[in-house]
């Protein structure tokens, strides 16, 4: 089934009839400038009557453009009922905080429990056609085990904006990250490490290359000659135990690799407590963080990672929206056991 979408060129429009289209199309048709384009070529747009295949065709004022769109058809994901912290929601998009344990998206070995099955139950019949499906659009990913902020696009302008701004490296992501260690400047092993460097305000860089593991699928790697390029920066928030052997610290990042944050701290040395993939199992002295801090460390079950911090233009209206999540109460219990003053 298809509908069609009729509307007339303004004055003065963009010589291009894809930029004119971009321009002009209803906001209520929710059609990105990419989805237009695909539209374009794949003979789904007339103007003045005769089918249009060159998004550079030159359009002018008072034109008759009709765009052919499929209906959106429902998901094959079914929604589930699964309580969500919402952050923020409007009519484009949506902001929750993601608990531990929680999947973003099904996948074969995770069928359901997803965000994205709580996130079609929730929104219901607000869901556009994200892509020709009723669905949310899924713009980024945390890990299963890492808590915080995460955004979806209701509609299909609004994954097709945010995944611009992801793109382009401009959205605002801070985490907060438990690590072992000290990543300090004044560790001279850490200015040894290839990849490694610190700027101004002890702000430690890392900045390599990140691909799939050679011999573990699962994992993530450094190179320093093929993959994608990352940057991940970081400052100390706190120092823990005395001396400190441990520490909690900000991590924002440059790129938005798979597991960048976590191989990134391990790669320089100062591994998440509680990863299980990249972090192992340090032994820590009770003379340092006392016997609690020792079984806090010990018992943490997943990665102390939580992206606390998101920012991001609004993908209709252009404002900026920032929101923040605070700690998690496992990641608290654990600062407190280690002796945080915060």
């Amino acid at each position: 089934m298809s509908e069609i979408i009729q509307f007339e060129i303004a004055a003065n429009p963009p010589q291009r009839l894809d930029k004119a289209l971009g321009r002009d199309v209803p906001s209520d048709a929710s059609l990105s400038r990419s989805r237009l384009a695909k539209l374009i070529t794949g003979g789904a747009v007339t103007v003045d009557g005769v089918v249009v295949t060159d998004p550079r065709f030159r359009i002018g004022e008072g034109a008759v453009v009709a765009v052919t769109v499929a209906v959106a058809e429902e998901s094959h994901i079914v929604g589930e009922d699964i309580p969500l912290d919402v952050v923020f929601e409007d009519d484009d998009l949506i902001v929750v905080n993601k608990p531990s344990g929680m999947v973003v998206h099904p996948a074969p070995g995770t069928p359901g429990g997803t965000l994205v099955n709580a996130l079609i139950h929730h929104c219901g019949e607000t869901l556009s056609g994200v892509g020709g499906m009723k669905r949310p659009g899924i713009v980024h990913r945390i890990d299963k085990e890492t808590t915080g902020l995460l955004v979806a696009a209701k509609t299909d302008r609004a994954h097709h904006h945010l995944a611009d701004q992801f793109a382009a490296h401009t959205v605002e992501r801070r985490y907060l990250a438990v690590c072992y260690g000290l990543p300090d400047q004044n560790d001279p092993r850490l200015r040894g490490i290839k990849g490694t460097s610190f700027e101004p305000g002890n702000i430690l860089k890392i900045q390599t290359m990140l691909g799939r593991h050679r011999t573990d699928r699962q994992r993530q790697a450094v190179s320093f000659t093929a993959g994608r390029h990352a940057v991940t920066r970081s400052r100390i928030v706190e120092g823990l135990g005395t001396p400190p052997c441990a520490a909690l610290i900000e991590c924002w990042l440059e790129t938005g690799r798979t597991h960048q944050i976590r191989v990134h701290m391990a790669h320089c040395g100062h591994a998440l407590i509680g990863d299980p993939v990249y972090g192992g199992r340090r032994k820590l002295s009770p003379k340092v963080i006392g016997e609690t801090g020792v079984a806090a460390v010990a018992g943490f079950p997943r990665q102390a990672l939580h992206a606390a911090t998101l920012g991001f233009e609004h993908p209709v209206s252009g404002d900026f929206l920032q929101f923040e999540a605070a700690l998690p109460q496992d990641m608290r219990v654990l600062l407190r056991d280690l002796g945080s003053q915060g």
